[in-house]
């Protein structure tokens, strides 16, 4: 395994350990977490829900928390692992936070903008390019989400047998 693995690794246990604190507050488990020669700048986890607000997606929370503790809305060279492969918005943002590279545990059928709903990061004339690293720790991941929504699901089915 090379360093660079290694670190992705790493980096990508904690956006894991972050999408559970999402879980926790019954939101959808994802995590977010922006690094710049090897540190934490930004971290975040899905909070939609809490702060009623569309846009509190775990990536724009930790590009948010990064450009803050840099002072710059301009990320250069930082690299973004999140959970699940980010929606249009969250991809948007990183082109204009000019990430550099962006490591992402699964694909997103449904939402996904970089490579299976649609991939924004190549679209004609855009004009910053994010080197992609396709999905890594992607069963972990996955089995997250699905005993999220598994979990969910019983919960719906017992709030509805209790309701009788």
């Amino acid at each position: 395994m090379n360093i660079n693995n290694q670190k992705d690794k790493h980096w990508m246990s904690r956006a894991l350990q972050l999408a559970n604190n999402a879980k926790i507050n019954g939101e959808v488990p994802v995590g977010a977490v922006l690094v710049l020669k090897n540190n934490i700048i930004g971290e975040g986890w899905n909070c939609s829900i809490t702060h009623c607000d569309p846009t509190a997606h775990a990536e724009i929370i930790a590009l948010r928390q990064g450009s803050k503790n840099i002072k710059n809305y301009r990320l250069l060279d930082s690299v973004m692992y999140v959970t699940i492969e980010p929606c249009i918005m969250c991809a948007g943002a990183m082109i204009h936070a000019r990430i550099k590279r962006l490591v992402f545990a699964n694909y997103s059928k449904k939402t996904g903008a970089v490579g299976s709903f649609i991939n924004i990061l190549r679209y004609p004339g855009i004009n910053h390019l994010i080197i992609l690293n396709r999905p890594l720790m992607s069963e972990r991941a996955s089995l997250q989400l699905k005993n999220f929504f598994k979990e969910r699901r019983i919960q719906q089915k017992n709030n509805k047998i209790n309701r009788r």
